[in-house]
Order: structure tokens, then C-alpha cells, then sequence
């Protein structure tokens, strides 16, 4: 009986550590769709909120990462359920530096609107596609963590590969500007800044879908072609 009790009580600590990670992956999700608003309008004061609330994201960052510490110290988690720890580790660590990039695209967005727009370059409308993808696959990619679905995840990481197209196009794209139009330099580097930001926020979302992965099948796919080889044994 005691064996079982303190099993569910570490059940019950591990659930509201889950709890308030995906309460951390709510709030870097709302901050990076307002910076991208952000960018989008040039809202300054908004700007200001978006980096500003990256305080409370580091703070449930550090709370998190103690919490989880205290756990492994005092349940002395295995197999599994170290697993499990280790992955939520992971993934408090990629939502903090979502929250960091979503803070540069809204210091971005301040620059570009105190200098105001210049020639025929349309920054938004120039990371629009990229943004909505990588808001996309970060909103799957936590609904994948908070159901612990894999092969959601095998899914999304394919999905990252989008995103990745979708920023060269934009190197390619903003080059093309700044040649033809020497005015559209300084824009078209804070443009270039903003879709680098995104994509990263993509491979952080890739990297909680891969952690999903490691949670539910014991596999480490990092640096892997684990999808490629799922594809292929699945035809």
C-alpha cells in the first residue's frame, strides 16, 4: 500500500508539472501571434506588452525546471517515467526560447515602425505564410505534448520542412528588394531578422514533437531519419 500511494502521488506531481507547461506553451503561443500582430500593425505599445510578458514566461521557466529537479530528487523516477521528466525539461526549455524570439520579432516590429516604411517592400505581408505555418505546427506541436500522441508528431516534424522552405524563399525574396531598391535595405534586413526568428520558433516546435516521440516509444530522433524511415516501412 504505501508503494501504491506514493505512486499516485508522483502521478499527481507529474500532472500538474504537464499542467502548467502547457499553461507555459498557452502563454509563448499568445506572445508570439502578438508579435506578430505587432509586426503587422506596428503597434508600439503593444510591442511593449509582448516583451514584457516574456518575464512571466522566464519565471515559470525557472519554476518549472526546479519543480521537476525536486521531483527526480525525491521520487526517483525509472524507465519511463525518467523519460517523461527528462522530455518536460526539454520542452520547458524550447517554450522559454520561443518566448525570446517572439520577444525579438516584437523589438523588431518597434524598430521598423519608429523608421517607418520605405519603398514598395510589404514586411508583413512578406513573413505572413511562414508565421501562420510556424503558429500552426507550435499549436500541434502542444496538443501533441498534452495528448502524448506520436504520430501527431511524426507528422509535424515532416511539417517543419515547410517551414524551412517557406525563410529561404525569403532570403531569396528580400535579396531581390535590397538590389533593386537600395531603400529597402535596412526594412528588408529587419524583415530578414523577423522570418529567422519564426523559422526557429518552428524548430523549437519540431523539437517538443520529438520529444513526444522519445516520451511514448523510448526512441531519441534527433539527428535522425526517423521520419523518412517511418514513411518508408508504412508503404
Amino acid at each position: 500500500m504505501p508503494g501504491d500511494h506514493s505512486s499516485k502521488q508522483y502521478d499527481m506531481d507529474l500532472e500538474a508539472i504537464r499542467s502548467k507547461v502547457l499553461l507555459m506553451g498557452g502563454l509563448v503561443e499568445s506572445q508570439f501571434n502578438d508579435a506578430v500582430s505587432c509586426f503587422r500593425s506596428g503597434n508600439v505599445e503593444h510591442a511593449e506588452q509582448v516583451i514584457k510578458a516574456d518575464e512571466n514566461v522566464n519565471r515559470l521557466e525557472v519554476t518549472l525546471d526546479d519543480t521537476c529537479s525536486h521531483l527526480i530528487v525525491k521520487r526517483q523516477p525509472a524507465a519511463n517515467d525518467l523519460r517523461t521528466v527528462m522530455a518536460t525539461i526539454k520542452v520547458i526549455t524550447d517554450l522559454e526560447r520561443i518566448g525570446d524570439e517572439a520577444t525579438k520579432i516584437a523589438r523588431t516590429a518597434k524598430n521598423l515602425h519608429e523608421r517607418g516604411p520605405v519603398g514598395a517592400l510589404n514586411h508583413y505581408e512578406s513573413i505572413r505564410v511562414i508565421a501562420n505555418s510556424a503558429a500552426e505546427l507550435l499549436h500541434d506541436a502542444l496538443d501533441a505534448f498534452a495528448r502524448l500522441d506520436e504520430k501527431q508528431a511524426a507528422r509535424l516534424i515532416a511539417q517543419d520542412a515547410v517551414v524551412d522552405h517557406e525563410f529561404r524563399s525569403i532570403i531569396r525574396t528580400m535579396i531581390t528588394f535590397m538590389m533593386e531598391d537600395p531603400r529597402t535595405i535596412s526594412a528588408a534586413l529587419d524583415t530578414l531578422w523577423v522570418a529567422k526568428a519564426i523559422e526557429r520558433i518552428g524548430d523549437h516546435a519540431k523539437n517538443i514533437a520529438e520529444y513526444v516521440i522519445y516520451v511514448v516509444e523510448g526512441k531519441d530522433i534527433r539527428h535522425t531519419d526517423y521520419v523518412h524511415t517511418k514513411l518508408d516501412s508504412a508503404v
